[in-house]
């Protein structure tokens, strides 16, 4: 049976797919610029002041000046530490807390759940936190001071609790029978039925962990300890290219600096939007499923 569209619909269908296109084109654009910028010879790119479609005297140069700085690879080393460690115990402990929130049998579930949610509005502040993490837990200088601090986020815990939620109780009821406990219903079960909201949470967790910059900047004193966001900020707002500058006449030095600040930002983002095609496929469905029953 063939369907028929209205005149209205198609000529909705044609506003919507050209304002989705030039939605596109100006989150992309942005992106495309700083490529090519850190593709480009310095002078071209100091003395040209229109848009940017390629590279102004293809050159890899600002990617070598880059690498003279030893910090970029420790920044890069430490940053995966903290994403990696981060991440794992993010999903640890916002599972088995999802799991338990989402049990029908948890005495004062509710008052525990509300409880949690009004986190999302109310915190202590940045000096309770700041006298709490290194005054009282003497975590003052230490990756824990990143880590621990936020094992778990409200937000993603309520969309991890609604997925396992939406999971049969008859597969509990036909574990139960069998034996199984609760950390067998949990690594045995829900969670491999949950891989699409998993992969969301994963996503969520080191993105927010690749791109946190200001924790790092309260807690973190030792600079060999610098996560890369640290190291960005440093080479970007302070302008501290000299280590990667260094034999270049002064004439040269602002413009070379320049072209090296975007080969920073691409070395500091590519890493991160490569795990997003391989989470992709998960990711609309994950967030769904985490959705119904919200």
């Amino acid at each position: 049976m063939k369907i028929k569209i209205s005149l209205a619909q198609k000529v909705f269908d044609i506003f919507n797919a050209i304002f989705m296109l030039i939605l596109m084109i100006i989150m992309f654009y942005p992106m495309w610029h700083v490529l090519m910028s850190s593709l480009s010879d310095s002078n071209m790119l100091l003395a040209h002041t229109g848009v940017i479609i390629k590279p102004l005297g293809f050159t890899y140069n600002a990617y070598k000046l880059m690498m003279k700085n030893p910090m970029i690879l420790k920044g890069y080393l430490n940053t995966v530490y903290i994403v990696v460690v981060g991440v794992a115990l993010n999903l640890l402990f916002t599972s088995v807390a999802a799991y338990v929130l989402s049990r029908t049998n948890v005495l004062y579930k509710k008052f525990f759940t509300i409880l949690i949610i009004l986190t999302m509005y109310f915190s202590g502040g940045l000096i309770p936190s700041y006298l709490l993490i290194s005054k009282t837990l003497h975590m003052n200088d230490s990756y824990w001071a990143l880590i621990l601090p936020t094992l778990i986020n409200t937000y993603n815990l309520i969309i991890m609790r609604t997925s396992f939620e939406s999971i049969p109780v008859s597969l509990e009821e036909s574990a139960r029978l069998d034996g199984a406990g609760h950390w067998t219903l949990l690594l045995k079960i829900i969670l491999p039925l949950s891989l699409p909201i998993i992969a969301v949470m994963t996503l969520y967790y080191a993105v927010a962990h690749w791109n946190s910059w200001f924790t790092a900047n309260i807690y973190i004193k030792t600079r060999s300890k610098y996560p890369l966001q640290l190291i960005l900020r440093e080479i970007l707002i302070s302008n501290d290219t000299a280590s990667m500058t260094s034999g270049t006449d002064a004439a040269s030095e602002f413009s070379v600096s320049e072209s090296v600040k975007y080969a920073v930002i691409v070395a500091a983002t590519f890493p991160i939007l490569c795990v997003y095609p391989f989470l992709q496929k998960y990711f609309v469905k994950g967030v769904m499923i985490g959705a119904i029953k919200g």
